[in-house]
C-alpha cells in the first residue's frame, strides 16, 4: 500500500507515503544536508513530545521519518479521516517544524581514536590508490574532517557520518566481506562510518576504533546518536592495545 499526501502545515513541501498499515514516511528532501538534519530532528522532537494516540516510535533518516503506530488505537482515536493512513497524515499536517524548540538531546562531541592501515585498515590503500592520494594524505584529510552522524543504521550503533572530503569519496566493495570486526571505521562514497558489531559489510575499511560502539549494558547502548559531532584522532597499535585493555 503505497499512499500520498503533502505536509500542509510546513513551509516546504513535504511528502507523506503510507508504507503499510502499521507506518507512514515523511520525506523532508532529496539531498543529505545538514539543516535537513536539523529539520527532521526538530519535527521528530516535536511528535515525541506530542504523541497521537497510537504512535509507537519514529525513525530518523538521512531525508526522512519514519512513524510506526497501532492502528486499533489510530482508527479508535477522535483524529479526522476514515482510515488510519489519513489520520495520522492529517495529525502530522498540524506540525511545524520551524516553529519547534530545539531539540531537547544536547548533541555530544567526540573524538573517536583510530588505528589506520594494516590488519586495522586492510582498504586504506584501496582508498588511496582511487583519489591518487599516499596513506599519509588518507590519515590526514579523515583526522582532519569534521564529521556529523546523519543517522543509526543497518545494524544497532552503525553510525551514517556526512561531511566528509570529497577527495576520499570511494565506492563501496562489488564483493562484500564476510567478517568485517567490531570497531572498524569504513568508507562507502562520501560517507564515512564505524562498525559497532562484527558484521558482513562492503565499506572499504581504513582503520579500526578501539573504543566499544555498542554495549547493551550502557544506559544508552550505541556510543554516538543522530545530531552528534565526531572527528577521529590517528593512534598507533600500542595505544589502541591500551585502550581496549581498558575497555572504554
Amino acid at each position: 500500500m503505497i499512499k500520498e499526501e503533502s505536509c500542509s502545515g510546513t513551509n516546504i513541501p513535504l511528502k507523506i507515503y503510507g508504507l503499510s498499515e502499521k507506518s507512514v514516511t515523511i520525506t523532508f528532501g532529496t539531498t543529505i544536508d545538514i539543516d535537513l538534519l536539523d529539520l527532521i530532528t526538530d519535527f521528530n522532537q516535536l511528535l515525541l513530545e506530542n504523541p497521537f494516540s497510537g504512535l509507537i516510535s519514529t525513525v530518523p533518516a538521512y531525508t526522512t521519518l519514519t512513524v510506526f503506530y497501532d492502528p486499533l488505537m489510530v482508527m479508535s482515536s477522535d483524529l479526522p479521516g476514515e482510515v488510519g493512513f489519513e489520520k495520522v497524515s492529517a495529525y502530522l499536517n498540524n506540525i511545524v517544524p520551524t516553529q519547534t524548540k530545539k531539540a531537547a538531546q544536547v548533541a555530544n562531541e567526540l573524538v573517536i581514536p583510530v588505528c589506520y592501515g594494516g590488519h586495522f585498515g586492510p582498504d586504506l590503500t584501496t582508498v588511496a590508490l582511487a583519489n591518487h592520494l599516499t596513506e599519509t594524505e588518507v590519515i590526514d584529510i579523515h583526522t582532519g574532517g569534521h564529521y556529523t552522524i546523519f543517522m543509526i543504521g543497518f545494524v544497532p550503533g552503525f553510525a551514517y557520518m556526512g561531511g566528509m572530503d570529497d577527495r576520499l569519496s570511494t565506492p563501496r566493495k562489488n564483493v562484500p566481506t564476510a567478517k568485517i570486526p567490531a570497531g572498524s571505521v569504513g568508507i562507502a562514497g562520501n560517507q564515512t562510518g564505524i562498525y559497532p558489531m562484527e558484521t558482513p559489510g562492503g565499506w572499504q575499511i581504513i582503520g579500526r576504533t578501539p573504543l566499544k560502539m555498542f554495549d547493551v549494558n550502557r544506559a544508552q547502548p550505541s556510543l554516538l546518536k543522530g545530531g552528534d559531532r565526531v572527528t577521529f584522532k590517528a593512534i598507533d597499535q600500542a595505544e589502541f592495545n591500551t585502550l581496549l585493555e581498558i575497555g572504554i
